[in-house]
């Protein structure tokens, strides 16, 4: 599927089943979801992309940016682009030295962040699984520690051998571990790749057993890595995206939905800011989301103004950017965009500003804000910015790394004044 398009049980070429729909339903909730809302028979999405898994149909939601037509080859086309701008932002930062590539054709996402959850935890095994010292109780044939003495009454009134204990251990048994075995065991559970059905079962035969725990965001908080366990860092944010995602259905077992889903928007945003700070100037500084006071209460908290990008060159030239993932179709901005970018320009004095959206070709059109105090238009500049993405790629590069290079040339000529090509 592409973003805002509908999935239904009663009709289309692409349809889930009537239990499908259900579990989705389920997992909506009365709250509901930010990833879809709920149709007429179906579902319809919105600007989140990436896959949702019902059981073991796996729903991929792919970005458009343009009028795309529902083929492989544009599925493909698009797939790889998404899963390349979430390497760029960092959603795919490999740890470990031996994993710079991954082995696996993925047919979906969810196979890509299975199989980097893979190499990450092999990689740990590989050089050896780090033992911490933890508190332990029960039966021992030796003397240490402690003797918890009620217990030891109760358990041990014939078996003189033995000592019921408190004591400390230096084990791989701990939190960290806990939480890597039982992401183990649902990838090995959710995975329809058969590529790496070996591979995890593989891991459930090195990796030791760990007691079964419950998991929730407040297990993650509590976590604390520190400069020997600080190679678990990734391994641990994967399992807790998909341990976090992972609804069962209770009443069969059979629709488990696991949703790893990203707003397209925020995304647009941290690929744009990356792409201009590669290669920046020295005396260029990059900010994203910045804040800035605009309004106090009498009583309460002041509210703030953040734009996606502030730019500053010197103390003098300030730049402010807004990206909207949306394709304008040859329409201006709504004024609501417009209105919001004027403000940005107002508070924060800035020299230039622009509204940047993703386009079939690269262009600039040109504006400039009215006089508050009459109807003539000042010096106030505004533009708005479509950034195309390649049709090809060059130099053995990806179309994704192509279109990076292509955005900070392009912004290089807008900042300085050169006009780019009108839109």
């Amino acid at each position: 599927m592409f973003e805002h398009e509908t999935i239904r049980f009663d009709k289309g070429t692409k349809r889930i089943t009537h239990d499908q729909f259900n579990e989705l339903s389920h997992y909506y909730g009365e709250k509901g979801l930010p990833y879809f809302n709920l149709c007429y028979n179906g579902i319809v999405f919105n600007e989140h992309v990436g896959v949702i898994q019902v059981g073991k149909t796996v729903i991929e939601v792919l970005p458009k940016a343009d009028k795309v037509l529902d083929t492989p080859e544009e599925e493909s086309k698009w797939r790889n682009v998404l899963i390349d701008m979430l390497r760029s932002v960092g959603s795919f930062d490999i740890k470990a030295p031996s994993s710079s590539s991954l082995k696996i054709k993925p047919n979906t996402i969810l196979d890509l962040y299975f199989e980097l959850f893979i190499k990450e935890v092999e990689y740990l095994l590989h050089n050896g699984l780090i033992k911490r010292y933890h508190k332990k109780e029960g039966n021992v044939t030796s003397l240490k520690g402690r003797i918890l003495f009620a217990q030891h009454l109760q358990q041990n009134l014939i078996h003189q051998e033995r000592f019921y204990v408190s004591h400390s251990t230096y084990d791989v048994e701990h939190q960290l571990h806990f939480i890597l075995f039982k992401t183990i065991r649902l990838v090995k559970q959710l995975s329809t790749n058969g590529a790496l059905q070996s591979r995890i079962g593989n891991l459930l035969l090195n990796f030791p057993e760990m007691p079964d725990i419950k998991v929730s965001e407040s297990v993650f908080e509590k976590l604390e890595l520190n400069r020997k366990t600080t190679s678990y860092k990734k391994s641990i944010e994967i399992a807790r995206l998909i341990l976090l995602q992972y609804h069962p259905d209770l009443s069969t077992g059979r629709n488990n939905v696991l949703a790893l889903m990203f707003d397209m928007n925020k995304l647009w945003e941290q690929f744009v800011v990356v792409s201009l700070r590669k290669n920046k100037d020295s005396d260029i500084t990059i900010s994203a989301q910045t804040s800035k006071y605009f309004w106090k209460p009498t009583k309460g908290n002041p509210s703030a103004i953040r734009p996606d990008i502030v730019i500053n060159k010197g103390k003098d030239d300030c730049i402010v950017l807004d990206t909207k993932w949306k394709n304008l179709n040859g329409n201006n901005p709504s004024p609501d965009d417009l209105r919001q970018i004027y403000v940005y320009h107002e508070y924060y004095n800035a020299k230039k500003v622009a509204l940047v959206y993703p386009g079939s070709e690269f262009g600039e059109l040109k504006g400039t804000f009215y006089s508050t105090s009459s109807n003539i238009l000042t010096n106030k500049e505004c533009s708005i910015i479509k950034l195309a993405i390649p049709s090809i790629a060059r130099d053995h590069k990806s179309i994704v790394k192509t279109w990076q290079e292509d955005i900070k040339l392009k912004f290089d000529d807008w900042m300085n004044g050169r006009s780019l090509e009108v839109v």
